[in-house]
């Protein structure tokens, strides 16, 4: 694809094969943009986005890398970078639920929760800025839990979630003078196979949004593709949130 207003530039989206991850990375590469994205387990699922998109004229790359391990998402950076010949935007899409009682949360689940939900993405931006220049967009999924927690159970997720606020508020301190713009986008409840919007826990949730209904991945990754895009350029430092009013 040669057009969009994404044309010429390159993206890395992390947890790139499904849900909102696989709906991001489809999206920027309609706008233009050659996409890497990584995986961790669903090597099929990953390698259909790239199909899919280079079926449509696009360019993509479907790369393994485990989130809880710092040197595969570093490794996983530079291959993206090599293999693209640059990188313009990352997209911080992995991510892992959890939700127990406190007293069945363990120290583990506490480790892997940030490790995954946090330290991963403070690992991809380090590693990516070493490529990203001027005009450079580094955009982090974080969850309307980060702001608000209407149930019990979900401290640790909420948690980790909203660690990457303060992450991203001062990262744009960081990189502004490069350029680089950082930000977060909070999703609500959102049609995926991890939370299905007929599934078990989703008339809850469904009370809890003003407009009614779930999002689609598809909401998601517009929101992200503007932020990505030129249009977006003056939007730093931000918690964005995008949920259909569940907040409200």
């Amino acid at each position: 694809m040669t057009t969009g207003a994404l044309a010429g530039k390159a993206a890395f989206v992390t947890g790139g094969s499904r849900g909102i991850g696989a709906a991001i990375a489809r999206k920027l590469a309609r706008e233009g943009a050659s996409v890497a994205l990584t995986y961790v387990n669903s090597a099929d699922q990953a390698q259909a986005v790239v199909s899919e998109i280079e079926l449509a004229g696009g360019r993509a790359i479907a790369i393994r890398a485990d989130n809880r391990d710092a040197e595969s998402i570093e490794r996983a950076v530079r291959h993206a970078a090599e293999t693209l010949g640059r990188l313009d935007i990352l997209v911080n899409s992995a991510g892992i639920w959890h939700s127990a009682p406190l007293d069945e949360t363990t120290v583990a689940d506490f480790d892997e929760v940030m490790a995954v939900n946090f330290r991963a993405p403070f690992v991809a931006i380090r590693s990516a800025s070493r490529h990203l220049g001027d005009g450079g967009r580094i955009i982090t999924i974080g969850s309307n839990l980060a702001e608000l927690v209407p149930w019990p159970g979900i401290s640790l997720y909420s948690a980790s979630k909203a660690a990457l606020i303060g992450l991203t508020k001062g990262l744009a301190r960081d990189l502004g003078p490069r350029g680089i713009t950082v930000n977060i986008v909070h999703p609500g409840s959102t049609n995926t196979d991890m939370n299905p919007a007929n599934g078990d826990h989703a008339e809850a949730q469904r009370e809890r949004i003003a407009t009614g209904g779930f999002g689609e991945p598809q909401d998601i990754a517009g929101f992200v593709a503007w932020l990505a895009g030129p249009d977006g350029k003056f939007v730093s430092g931000a918690s964005l949130t995008i949920d259909g009013g569940a907040n409200a």
